[in-house]
């Protein structure tokens, strides 16, 4: 049936963007982690990529989280000589994360997460009325 069709495909889509929403969690929480030593890195920002599956088998195409990678932008430095990561000249690198992209991808993966839900739900409340008329 089309409809367990549909559910399968809005699950996938909700799977898929409850992995981000735990990237960004990520990033969010270790936004001010530093190395512990000057040769040591901070916290690398983590990404995340998606690819359509295609399921042969029923003919779908759903969403798969492909990757969780690292974003290989620079450290921002931060002077701050009495920190025990600073280097010789009193800067240290601090992560990757800016917390405004982060927020943004946030309400991006929220609003997906929800679109995904409203489609399980409609599809639901349509397999439960299909029932009810066949009683």
């Amino acid at each position: 049936m089309d409809l367990d069709k549909a559910i399968a495909i809005s699950a996938s889509g909700m799977t898929a963007q409850a992995t981000r929403l735990r990237i960004i969690a990520e990033n969010l929480a270790n936004q001010d982690t530093t190395g512990s030593r000057p040769d040591r890195d901070p916290y690398r920002r983590k990404t995340v990529s998606f690819a359509s599956r295609l399921d042969t088998a029923s003919g779908t195409a759903s969403v798969a989280v492909k990757r969780i990678g690292v974003d290989k932008s620079d450290f921002p430095k931060r002077y701050d000589p009495s920190h025990p990561a600073a280097d010789a000249q009193g800067y240290v690198r601090t992560p990757n994360v800016n917390s405004f992209v982060e927020i943004m991808d946030m309400k991006e993966a929220q609003h997906s997460y929800s679109a995904n839900l409203s489609v399980m739900q409609v599809t639901r409340s349509m397999l439960t009325r299909t029932i009810e008329m066949l009683k």
